[in-house]
């Protein structure tokens, strides 16, 4: 097999690795960068047979209709329904790629490669690990994982009944000069927020992905133990919608501390997209919550939002009551150097604000180093290649085994 890096060695996000094995090219994630001062891969002048895609993040998936018309692109079902929800909310057409649906844990062919699935815990739902074989070589991408989420024991099944004969680990690096130390798992995060509505007098805001599914999960049972509601808006509901192909476990808008509140732009998509949406935006207002509602009893809600929400927020700011910011994202997006999350320097503001109570509340979608460690040891490959890393070398104190290869240089694995 030969393989290129085309991005990943020097950065996270932006994932895009090739793999060929006689006259099949494959890509491993096609994603966009995270950093605006990275340049994306031109996958378009790739000549590829497919392409696969790990799970539904933007820095692993962004690329993907850029690839030459035509190009297979095998994801997760789940996770399709979730980036044409992202689509579709933002005004952008659903994407009409040539797409092909695995499952986890049943291999399937591209030409020569034979490619197995590993469903694995991650911040976003619908996320693989891959098995790639050919020629008599096996290639492990583990993409991004975790063990201290709600599906945890994906990894430790991993761990326990590893996969054997690997010649090269892709493994990701996003923790290796972070910590986990102040939330390290999911229930932790679950705690503090408990702790922080459990006697609020005003209304408390949660700032995170609605695609977190933990994180959604983690607040909706903070709010069945304190008696609060949860209230999303109606881009939220649509992604828990989509998780009902999957799962009846998860919390949706019809569940008794769930609430919807009405925005108008997303209100409007909804009724330009009423093929796509069925019947959802009527049975959506059956548990709508109005603003006047919000105001006249705020105690008695925790309101999941983003960061361009802020003016929503100071509708709330009180002296006598300070508003609960519950940040739970990462702290990095605070710090002045990411203009395109738009709100970001209003909330960073609210740390030193004192009409808010701002609470910082987050563990992160990717595992600590000593995890990582733990799942190189037992799938023992004969060669560990850093990626979605920014601190490769360091891979070296702490692993065996370790290559570092550079963006763009193809190397055998012979």
């Amino acid at each position: 097999m030969n393989v290129t890096i085309h991005k990943g060695c020097h950065e996270i996000g932006g994932t895009c690795i090739q793999v060929s094995s006689g006259k099949t090219t494959i890509l491993i994630d096609v994603g966009l960068p995270l950093s605006a001062n990275s340049r994306p891969v031109d996958v378009s002048s790739l000549a590829v047979d497919a392409a696969l895609v790990s799970h539904p993040h933007q820095d692993h998936f962004g690329l993907m209709d850029s690839l030459p018309t035509g190009t297979p692109v095998y994801i997760g079902k789940l996770a399709r329904s979730l980036i044409n929800a992202t689509r579709v909310f933002i005004g952008e057409k659903r994407y009409t790629l040539d797409f092909h649906y695995y499952q986890a844990w049943r291999p399937f062919a591209i030409v020569t490669f034979t490619i197995t699935p590993y469903l694995v815990d991650h911040s976003a739902t619908d996320a693989y690990a891959f098995l790639i074989e050919a020629e008599g070589k096996r290639l492990f991408y583990s993409g991004d994982l975790r063990s201290h989420g709600r599906k945890g024991k994906l990894f430790e099944n991993l761990v326990k009944h590893p996969i054997r004969d690997i010649d090269v680990l892709f493994l990701e690096g996003t923790m290796m000069h972070r910590n986990n130390d102040l939330f390290p798992d999911e229930k932790s995060v679950e705690d503090k927020i408990f702790a922080t509505i459990q006697h609020q007098k005003n209304i408390s805001f949660l700032l995170s992905s609605s695609q977190n599914i933990d994180r959604i999960v983690s607040a909706y049972m903070a709010c069945k133990d304190t008696g609060k509601l949860l209230v999303i808006d109606f881009y939220t509901a649509w992604v828990l919608e989509q998780l009902l192909q999957v799962s009846q476990s998860t919390p949706n808008m019809d569940w008794p501390f769930m609430r919807v509140f009405a925005t108008y732009s997303q209100d409007e998509r909804l009724k330009a997209n009423p093929e796509y949406f069925g019947d959802f935006r009527k049975r959506l207002y059956r548990r709508r919550v109005k603003r006047k509602e919000l105001h006249a009893r705020p105690e008695s809600f925790l309101y999941l939002g983003k960061m361009s929400g802020f003016r929503f927020i100071d509708e709330f700011k009180n002296p006598a009551a300070p508003v609960n910011v519950i940040y739970s994202q990462w702290q990095g997006y605070l710090d002045g150097t990411h203009p395109e999350y738009f709100g970001s320097d209003r909330i960073a503001a609210y740390q030193t604000d004192p009409d808010v109570n701002f609470v910082y509340v987050h563990t992160s979608g990717h595992a600590p180093v000593d995890d990582l460690q733990r799942l190189a040891t037992a799938l023992n490959p004969r060669k560990l290649v850093p990626i979605h890393t920014e601190h490769g070398v360091g891979f070296k104190d702490c692993f065996d085994n370790v290559t570092l290869v550079p963006d763009g240089e193809p190397f055998v694995l012979g």
